[in-house]
């Protein structure tokens, strides 16, 4: 044991406990190309080069952002590390890429074992669902640079999909349809805004209470997960061809949405084709949000739009359906400047 470490406020122990806490619960995630055990420098996965005629790997990476403050507020951990999963794998499988495996980084300012464990149980659910495996980490202790109940997160995927299969805007057509899939809630973008919006900082206890409105608890809400879509999509794109997918994050539809066009085309969305849900309209009526500010920020109960053409649709609804996925077609392409027009 390094007692002058230990002084120093990083207790080296608690780390090799946090590591116990979390091996067979990681070790459930792996997959077939997993070659290492937590533990090492690395973490070593091995492609299978014979499902593919050109491999190219797909990467991404995100963290949870201002959302853990939801985290902090309720001592409550076991999510967020799904949503960091979530983040990183919804981008990838825009580019039609299966997730093969995700590492995760933690940095607290007081490593408590019990509390690491809780965030990487997140991190396994949202491997699990993603059927993707966990082969490394890394848990820094960082006293004097956050404070001790407080911490950061940050993830990096990487998947896979042959050359072929690549999903861009190419594809994409005038009299496309629009898909969309629902969201969960806020998901993982937009917090310092909502935080604003509700003077969480300042009333943490009024956050806790009940609101008829949501059906749970402010904080509840805000810390309900961010959904993962990859089962569904995957599924999707082995049976139709999908001409382009965007996941709906930071920056709403405004931003996101054009992510998937090529030039010349432009998306036209019907916001009554879908249900608001009942968060952003309580942030709308709090904060007195523009919509304009809603929907260049929030993903106001779409969490991904998928391109297809417009004969494949309803057979698109029923396939996404049938995943588990409530889906609507919310619009189509149309031609114009590069951008999406809300009517």
């Amino acid at each position: 044991m390094n007692e002058s470490y230990k002084a120093a406020g990083v207790d080296v122990e608690a780390g090799y406990e946090a590591v116990r806490l979390i091996r067979d619960s990681v070790k459930s995630t792996f997959t077939k190309g997993v070659l290492s055990d937590i533990g090492g420098f690395g973490g070593l996965f091995a492609l299978d080069k014979n499902a593919y005629e050109e491999p190219i790997l797909v990467s991404g990476t995100d963290g949870v952002g201002t959302k853990l403050k939801m985290a902090f507020l309720a001592d409550k951990h076991d999510t967020v590390g799904r949503d960091c999963v979530a983040m990183c794998v919804n981008d990838i499988v825009c580019s039609g890429a299966k997730p093969l495996f995700f590492l995760d980084y933690v940095a607290v300012g007081k490593n408590i074992p019990s509390k690491v464990a809780e965030i990487i149980k997140g991190v396994v659910d949202g491997c699990r669902d993603a059927q993707c495996a966990l082969i490394g980490g890394e848990t820094a202790e960082m006293p004097g640079f956050y404070p001790e109940d407080e911490y950061d997160l940050a993830g990096f995927a990487v998947g896979i999909v042959d050359k072929k299969n690549i999903i861009d805007s190419t594809k994409v057509r005038e009299g496309d349809a629009l898909i969309g899939l629902a969201s969960s809630g806020v998901h993982s973008n937009g917090f310092s805004l909502v935080r604003k919006v509700f003077a969480i900082n300042q009333s943490g206890e009024r956050a806790k209470r009940y609101v008829d409105m949501l059906g749970a608890s402010l904080l509840e809400t805000l810390l309900t997960p961010t959904k993962i879509y990859v089962r569904s999509v995957l599924s999707l794109i082995d049976a139709i061809d999908v001409h382009s997918i965007s996941h709906i994050t930071g920056g709403g539809f405004y931003e996101n949405v054009p992510r998937m066009l090529p030039l010349g085309l432009r998306a036209r969305i019907e916001k009554d084709s879908f249900p608001t849900l009942p968060i952003f309209d309580l942030i709308t009526q709090t904060g007195g949000i523009s919509e304009n500010d809603m929907y260049g920020t929030f993903n106001m109960g779409i969490g991904m739009v998928i391109a297809v053409d417009k004969a494949d649709a309803e057979r698109a609804l029923s396939l996404l359906r049938q995943s588990g996925e409530t889906a609507y077609t919310i619009g189509t392409v149309v031609c114009g400047e590069t951008g999406v027009d809300l009517v």
